[in-house]
Parts: C-alpha cells; structure tokens; sequence
C-alpha cells in the first residue's frame, strides 16, 4: 500500500531506488510509474528490482534521448509568449477584442475606453457583505410569525438558486471567456467581475450563516430541486466549448460559438435569469421585511447591470469587428435562446411563487420577463419578440439609479461607492 502522508516515502526504500545514480527509467525497465501506481486501485505496486542487461549502454546515453518531443504550445495571444527583445511598441490598431496576435501584457494605449471605464466604476462600487447588518433578518426569521411559508420559500429558493448560478458564471469566466477575449482592458475588466462574483458567493453564504440555515441544503439545491436544476443545466452546455483546451477562435465556426456562449452567459444568464430572483427579494426588502438580505441582492444586482452591459459591449464590438458572424440564421438562433430562456424564467417564478406573495404572481413575472427580453434583443441588435410588453415593476429601475438610493430600507446608507460618482445612462 502507498503512505498517503507521504506517498514518495516507498520510493526511497531500497527496493526503489535505482542501482546507478545516471540510471533514468523507462518503458520496459520493470519500474512502475506513479501515474501506473495510482491507476492500480489497493494492489500492491509490481517491481523487478534487476537492472536490465544493456545497463552500461543505457547510463551511456544522454538524458535527452529518453524525452519524448513535447508538441510545441501555440501561446501566440496568451499574454505568455517569449519575450522579443526590440519589438515594435502596440499600437491602438493592433488591438482587438478577439484573435488579436499583439501583445496582450501592454495595456495602454486603450482601444475600448469603455472597458477601462466600467473596471474603474466596478472598483468604485467595491463592498463586502459582511458590512450589512443580518440582526433585523435573523429575528425575523426566527420569528414563528415573522414570515409566511411562502415567503421563506422565496428566500431559500433565490439562495440556492444564485450561489449556484454566480458560481457557474466565475467559472467560465475563469476557464473560458478570459483566454479568448484578447483585448488587455477588457481582461481588466474581466478579473474586476470574477472577483465580484466571488464576493456574490460570499454573499450568499453570509446570509445562510447568518440565518442558520442548512448549508447543505441550500448550496446542493441545484441538484435537487427541478425548478432551481433547470436554469443550471440550461446554462452548462454553453461553456463547454470555451472551457475545451483544444478549442480556439479564428475560424468562422469557432468565433461564433464564442459569441453565442457571451450572450448565454451575459445576455440570458445574468440579463434574464437573475431577474425574477432580485425583483422578488427586493420587494422584500422595500417592505421592510429581510432588509439585510435585500440589501445584500440589491448591491450584487448593480454588479450584475454592470456586468451585463459590459458583456453587451464586448458582443457588440465583436459584432462591429467581425460583421460576417452576425448571419441571419445566427441571430434567429440568438432569439430562439432568448425565448427559451424567457419561458424557463417564467416557470421559475410560477414554481417559486405558485400562490402569489408580496402583492406579486406568475402572470406579472411573464410580462416584466417579455419586457426585460425586449430590451436584451434590442440591445444587439435583435428585433423585439413580444410587442406591448410593459414594465410591472417600474420601482425596479429606481433601484439601480445611484442618486436616488439613499436610506432605501432604512437600514442604512446604501450610496456604496468608494469614490467617484456612476452613470447609468
């Protein structure tokens, strides 16, 4: 059996160590490799201790010899490629949002103000949950008559559902969307949001803290739950292409499943499916009624507007640069997403609210949904798929209007800039 404490320890026992000090093992040498050690599920590792006969020939040949020729990785575009001495400085047009070969670890000149732009405005918003005050919440929770059953559904529901969800979104932000955006300021911006997404997930499990609830239950809810399961299991599919490290733009085929998996994520995942979630609390909270919880949505929402409009400018940059990705079929795909994600959402709201609650039913969710996805299709580029839709819940544009957010419930100042003053226009 291997010493899990130490797992080299074997090898340094006699039975191990190889008989010359220039002896390098290979295939056939009788020595099992550790991946070989690992693979062999409780047996005992198989050794042949007896050097080979050719020994002097092998101690003979270079070390090289017994290398197998890695194939070389194409880091062009990376940030990480050898460093040429002597070459020419960027220049704003090298710069490119994706399949850009320039350096990508020179990040001035700016070509896309906007992106510097909004990474200043998300470190101007910075905030950390446990800044808010739970106090009220918790005894309100602990409160028999405190709060309907329908109510806690709301809140545990929305709690499952978006630590799951933020976490989905820093992943692939992680592991795919970085790699291939080869612009510097938009990867600014880019490692902003991801530490904001962190500070969500955070969020999320402050609260849970707080109110003693069963973490298990909360953070698994995705995997238990259809109506929480369905917007996750919706949203996988679409980074798995960027994720793959085979996959790479610079092909037409390529650059579009980039950008069909921006508007996923930024379009759809935080432009539509966060928003049954936030306008639920939020109405919570202008009841005064779990107010540090409320609180907590209302400051992770403005990240996400953020976030979401700067995804919408990358898309549409994209779009401006790359004209020939935007073909019909591409954008009838585009809006068949968006509809599709307009009727998970307003399931999630008949499911998470089957009685009505708080003034609010499944039947204003599905026009305010409409409503919001007009706005998305609009905003790249797409025609509106559902005339006359309205707003049901106009006071939710207040909530992401900076200059009018002070004492909003009445907890405490919620103006969470650090410096600086937004616009939202």
């Amino acid at each position: 059996m291997l010493n899990w404490e130490d797992p080299l320890a074997k090898f340094n026992e006699p039975a191990f160590k190889p008989q010359h000090e220039e002896h390098h093992p290979r295939a056939g040498d009788g020595i099992v490799s550790n991946e070989a050690l690992m693979n062999t599920a409780g047996a005992a590792p198989v050794v042949n201790p007896t050097p080979p006969a050719n020994e002097a020939v092998i101690a003979a040949t270079p070390v090289e010899a017994f290398h197998e020729e890695e194939p070389e990785t194409d880091l062009t575009g990376t940030g990480l490629e050898d460093i040429e001495m002597g070459a020419e400085r960027i220049q704003v047009d090298d710069k490119k949002i994706i399949n850009c070969r320039a350096d990508l670890n020179q990040l001035v000149p700016f070509k896309y103000e906007w992106a510097w732009q909004k990474y200043l405005d998300g470190c101007a918003n910075h905030w950390m949950p446990q800044e808010i005050n739970m106090t009220a919440d918790l005894a309100l929770w602990r409160d028999p008559n405190g709060l309907t059953d329908d109510e806690r559904t709301i809140i545990k529901r929305n709690l499952g559902f978006f630590s799951t969800a933020d976490s989905l979104v820093a992943n692939n932000l992680v592991l795919a969307v970085y790699k291939h955006i080869t612009n510097p300021e938009c990867r600014q911006y880019l490692l902003r949001q991801a530490f904001e997404e962190a500070v969500h997930t955070h969020a999320y499990q402050y609260c849970v803290e707080s109110l003693g609830l069963d973490e298990g239950e909360i953070f698994n809810m995705y995997r238990e739950l259809p109506a929480v399961a369905r917007k996750a299991e919706w949203a996988l599919p679409f980074t798995k292409h960027l994720a793959d490290p085979n996959f790479h733009t610079g092909t037409a085929e390529h650059d579009q499943k980039l950008l069909r998996e921006l508007i996923a994520f930024y379009v759809i995942f935080e432009g539509i499916f966060f928003y049954v979630g936030f306008t639920q609390i939020l109405s919570m909270g202008r009841r005064n009624k779990m107010t540090g919880v409320a609180e907590q949505f209302q400051y992770i929402l403005r990240d996400e507007s953020m976030h979401m409009n700067f995804g919408i400018d990358v898309i549409n940059q994209i779009k401006i640069e790359n004209p020939h990705l935007w073909t019909e079929s591409f954008q009838q795909e585009a809006v068949q997403m968006i509809r599709e994600a307009v009727e998970l959402e307003t399931q999630y709201a008949r499911d998470t609210m089957p009685r009505g609650v708080l003034g609010l039913n499944a039947p204003m969710f599905e026009e305010y949904l409409q409503f919001i996805a007009n706005r998305r299709c609009s905003q790249i580029g797409l025609a509106e798929q559902y005339p006359g839709a309205g707003n049901p819940f106009p006071w939710m544009s207040e909530v992401l209007d900076l200059k009018k957010e002070k004492n909003f419930f009445e907890t405490r100042v919620t103006e969470y800039q650090t410096g600086g003053a937004l616009s939202w226009d």
